[in-house]
C-alpha cells in the first residue's frame, strides 16, 4: 500500500484460516446497496443520451461506471458515448436531472429488514452498524430528503455515517479509507461505553457492497464482504468467469490501484455473492438474530 501521510492503513492479512471470528460490526455502502440511486442514475443517463441522439448504455459500460463517483464525467464514458455536446454541458445537465431524481429515491429489497435484524446481538457481543459511502456531502443531503432514505439511514448512528468527503477519507474506493474510517468511528463509539469496550478488528467487520470497486476496498481494508451486485453486473462477471476474482478484490478500476498488498485469493472464503439483501444469512457470520 502506498504510504501517503494521514491516510488510514489496513493491516496486511494472511490467507484464510479455517475459523473466522464472529462478526462484531457491519459496514454498509449506500448507493445501489441500501437505496436505488444506481437505477435512478442509469435512467437519467439513458434519458439524457436519448435527448442527444445517442443509444442507451450497454451492459459493459454500465458495469464500468457503477460505484465510481463522477464516472459519467470520465474519459471511458465519453469515449464510448461520442456526445454531440461539450463534456461540461453533459455534467451540468446530468447533475440537475440526477439531483431531482434522488429526492424520490427509495430502499432496495431487504435493506430495511436487514438493518432491523442487526439491532440484535451477535455471539461475540454487540453488532455495530456503520455507513461507508462514496457519496459527497451535498448528494448525501439531497438523498436524505427522501423519507424512505432517512428511515434507513437513521438506523445507523450519526457518528458512524462516513461519506466520501468525510475527514480522514483521503482516497475513494477502491482504496480502503472509507471503511477504515468507519471502523475507527465504530470503535470510538464503542469506547464511549455503548459496547463491550474491546476494540473491533478489521476481520471482525462485514462489509455489504454492490460495486466491484467497493468489494476491492473492503478486501484491502482486511474485512469480509458480501457482494450484492445488480443483475447486469452479476451477469457480466458470471459470463467472464470472474466472480471469484471480484470477491478476492482482484478486479478494480484499471488505474493501477490494484497492484497492492492486502488483496485476497480466489476462493479464500472472505467474500460471498448474493442476489439481494434478503438472502443474507447472518447466523453463519456469528450474528444471532431475534
Amino acid at each position: 500500500m502506498s504510504s501517503q501521510p494521514n491516510q488510514p492503513r489496513s493491516p496486511f492479512h494472511s490467507p484464510l484460516t479455517p475459523n473466522f471470528p464472529p462478526i462484531r460490526a457491519c459496514i454498509f455502502d449506500l448507493d445501489g446497496l441500501l437505496i436505488n440511486t444506481e437505477d435512478l442514475l442509469t435512467s437519467c443517463v439513458n434519458g439524457l443520451l436519448a435527448t442527444h441522439g445517442r443509444p442507451p448504455m450497454t451492459r459493459a459500460i454500465r458495469v464500468q461506471i457503477l460505484g465510481v463517483p463522477d464516472s459519467t464525467a470520465g474519459d471511458a464514458f465519453h469515449e464510448w458515448a461520442q456526445l454531440p455536446i461539450p463534456r461540461e454541458q453533459w455534467v451540468t445537465e446530468e447533475s440537475a436531472m440526477y439531483e431531482n431524481a434522488c429526492r424520490e429515491c427509495g430502499g432496495m429489497r431487504g435493506a430495511e429488514a436487514l438493518l432491523e435484524k442487526l439491532s440484535g446481538k451477535g455471539k461475540g457481543g454487540r453488532v455495530e452498524v456503520a455507513l461507508g459511502s462514496s457519496s459527497a456531502r451535498w448528494t448525501f443531503e439531497v438523498k436524505m430528503q427522501s423519507p424512505r432514505v432517512r428511515r434507513l439511514v437513521e438506523c445507523i448512528p450519526e457518528r458512524c455515517r462516513v461519506i466520501g468527503d468525510a475527514e480522514g477519507v483521503g482516497r475513494g474506493k477502491p482504496a480502503p479509507d472509507v471503511f477504515l474510517v468507519a471502523l475507527g468511528r465504530v470503535n470510538e463509539v464503542d469506547g464511549d461505553g455503548e459496547g463491550d469496550g474491546k476494540e473491533i478488528l478489521p476481520n471482525e467487520c462485514l462489509v455489504f457492497e454492490d460495486s466491484v470497486v467497493g468489494v476491492q476496498a473492503a478486501r484491502r481494508a482486511g474485512m469480509r464482504v458480501v457482494w450484492v451486485p445488480s443483475k447486469d453486473v452479476r451477469e457480466e462477471y458470471e459470463e467472464l468467469g470472474m466472480v471469484g476474482e471480484v470477491l478476492a478484490g482482484r478486479v478494480g478500476t484499471g488505474n493501477g490501484e490494484e497492484e497492492i498488498e492486502g488483496l485476497g485469493q480466489v476462493g479464500d472464503g472472505w467474500g460471498e455473492m448474493v442476489g439481494s439483501l434478503e438472502e443474507v444469512d447472518l447466523e453463519k457470520y456469528g450474528i444471532a438474530v431475534r
